[in-house]
């Protein structure tokens, strides 16, 4: 299995290093770069193209979210995850919408921050179930309403898209429903197919679209 390629950028020294020190004693991280600017950023991402990119909002020359859209104008693959203090939910709204796949608080626990990159590199989102509920409000509000579009789902695919959209992993889905985890990735695999959409994310962005699952019980 190839190591998940990392990039982290953060223009406080200490905090940057002991990021660098936990991921890469993970034998499933490889750290290809380090910075502590958005210019530095832009620099170290061009030149090792990671998978990921651990950011901070706040830099010297401008901010996290100025820098995720950058890359990702130039490197869309890239696995953009905001590590930062603020928890101000614009913040939260905007980089989701910058492009970003997470938006995580630096007092998370390092048992958590790993979970939420190795779920991330699987195709999750780097995000807590608080924040997922939010965003998804906030983009059901905002959405122009469009008629129900009919998607075949099965019954039990809508438990698990319910649960996928609330921001589960694949255990945790598992776990909720008495099922293995393979068949769990089986239907998540059906749901993409059957929305015709590649990721976790874009699945849940169109069951609230199309009101496949229930906002009041995420």
């Amino acid at each position: 299995m190839d190591s998940i390629r990392i990039v982290v950028v953060d223009d406080h020294t200490i905090l940057r290093d002991g990021i660098v020190s936990l991921l890469d004693a993970q034998p499933d991280f490889e750290i290809v770069g380090v910075a502590g600017s958005v210019a530095g950023a832009l620099e170290v991402v061009a030149a090792s193209r990671p998978d990921m990119v651990l950011m901070d909002y706040g830099l010297p020359d401008g901010t996290g979210l100025e820098a995720t859209k950058e890359i990702l104008a130039f490197f869309p693959e890239t696995n953009v995850v905001l590590l930062t203090v603020h928890e101000e939910d614009d913040l939260l709204f905007s980089a989701v919408r910058s492009g970003a796949k997470g938006y995580l608080l630096k007092n998370i626990s390092a048992k958590d921050l790993l979970a939420k990159l190795r779920g991330l590199s699987q195709g999750d989102i780097a995000l807590l179930p608080a924040q997922t509920k939010r965003i998804l409000s906030e983009f059901a509000k905002t959405e122009t309403p469009n008629p129900k579009e009919e998607i075949p789902l099965t019954d039990r695919e809508l438990e698990v898209l319910q649960l996928l959209v609330a921001g589960a992993t694949n255990r945790a889905i598992g776990a909720k429903l008495h099922i293995s985890v393979h068949t769990v990735k089986n239907h998540v695999h059906h749901i993409l197919d059957k929305l015709n959409v590649e990721t976790r994310r874009q699945a849940a962005e169109l069951a609230i679209k199309n009101q496949l699952v229930r906002t009041d019980k995420l």
